[in-house]
């Protein structure tokens, strides 16, 4: 098999708005709406990501308005001193969570959900900006086509699984399902087919439509 996972690098938007860590409070605020974003990397140096600031962390400076510190819980602590920020530095979430170009579109994505968040700056291995990539952008994988999908599947498993079957095993795609059809030698290559076929970017599910035939015997297996 010579299949490569797809990379950041595939989906990332290269042209990223970001601030540095002295922009003011309203700047910042004027900057996301100025280009619809809700969160921005912060920059040190020449490039350097040392942060994000997002609406969440703005919005504490609305929602302390008349807080009485006394009476804020200790877990909230952190979001009343940012109510209190002025500029980007002060209010910024960091370090920042990040990935680099060459990091899978799972690993990306894996991030996002345990970490909970929304976008990913992209940096090189200096921490230097190169990109940002989004939840949108991770899902653009499934925009590729049914034959697109098929023509992977076909050439970089299923030729490579079905070695020696006495016929073809058909791959169909629709909609980004993948189903095999055909006869196969051993059942024990459907757990191991249906697992690298989901693992292709794209793929939505996968079912089988197939018999084993072991030394001249046919049975049918449902998927």
């Amino acid at each position: 098999m010579t299949h490569n996972p797809h990379t950041v690098s595939e989906v990332m938007t290269r042209t990223v708005v970001a601030v540095g860590q002295g922009a003011g409070f309203k700047e910042i605020v004027a900057t996301m709406e100025q280009w619809k974003v809700s969160a921005l990397p912060v920059l040190a140096g020449e490039g350097r990501v040392i942060g994000v600031v997002s609406e969440a962390d703005l919005l504490p400076k609305e929602e302390f308005r008349d807080a009485v510190p006394e009476r804020v819980e200790q877990r909230r602590l952190d979001d009343l001193r940012k109510a209190g920020g002025l500029t980007a530095g002060d209010v910024m979430s960091a370090p920042a969570l990040t990935v680099h170009a060459d990091d899978t579109l799972a690993q990306a994505a894996r991030t996002m959900v345990r970490k909970s968040v929304k976008r990913l700056p992209v940096v090189d291995s200096r921490g230097i900006l190169e990109g940002i990539v989004s939840r949108a952008d991770l899902l653009k994988v499934f925009l590729r086509s049914d034959e697109e999908l098929a023509a992977e599947v076909r050439t970089e498993i299923v030729d490579w699984l079905f070695t020696g079957t006495p016929g073809r095993v058909e791959v169909r795609v629709v909609d980004g399902v993948v189903a095999l059809h055909g006869p196969i030698r051993d059942s024990a290559l459907l757990p191991v087919a249906a697992r690298l076929v989901r693992a292709v970017e794209g793929v939505v599910d996968v079912t089988f439509d197939v018999h084993i035939v072991p030394a001249g015997e046919q049975r049918t297996v449902a998927g």
